[in-house]
């Protein structure tokens, strides 16, 4: 087997051996763009495996049923989560994948605080927060988003599902 170095005698085969190949390729994105030094010696397939892991302990504790209308949600994180796609969408067109993939992670952070909060797990916003984390992780965490989609009850793949689409009402600040 051909074993690739990261750097700083940082060993791709040992780390996905040991953290899995989408902690790493997460690991490799949110570093920073391909065309940036990186120093590798910040930058964590342990920390990364943390974060997937969090992010599919919500798809595991979402209550709602697929299909919940997103409407009747918690506004506040419905308006967070729309923020941080339309950040996504922004992000991926620039090919600046490292700021998707730190928008994913706010998400996961607001929508792990409402399901722990007031709107709880039952919420559909925390279901709609859940699926668009979801959807985009798979591009660059696609094993662990096909997990967390099984756990949202969606079928047959999350590579099938389209892209979440931005409410621009939901854009609007309120003054």
């Amino acid at each position: 087997a051909m074993s690739k170095s990261l750097g700083n005698g940082v060993d791709l085969g040992v780390q996905i051996d040991a953290f899995g190949v989408d902690a790493v390729r997460l690991t490799v994105v949110f570093a920073g763009p391909p065309d940036e030094d990186i120093d590798w010696a910040d930058v964590s397939p342990a920390g990364s495996l943390k974060f997937l892991q969090r992010a599919y302990r919500l798809a595991e504790q979402v209550t709602s049923k697929p299909g919940a209308p997103a409407g009747a949600g918690d506004v506040e994180l419905r308006r967070e989560t729309h923020r941080l796609l339309a950040d996504i969408d922004s992000a991926m067109g620039r090919q600046r994948f490292n700021v998707a993939v730190a928008r994913i992670m706010e998400l996961v952070n607001a929508t792990r605080k409402a399901m722990d909060g007031a709107p709880g797990p039952a919420d559909p916003a925390v279901r709609e927060a859940a699926e668009v984390i979801t959807i985009a992780l798979s591009l660059v965490a696609p094993y662990v988003a096909e997990e967390m989609w099984e756990r949202l009850g969606r079928t047959p793949s999350v590579a099938g599902a389209s892209w979440p689409t931005v409410d621009p009402s939901l854009l609007v600040t309120q003054s």
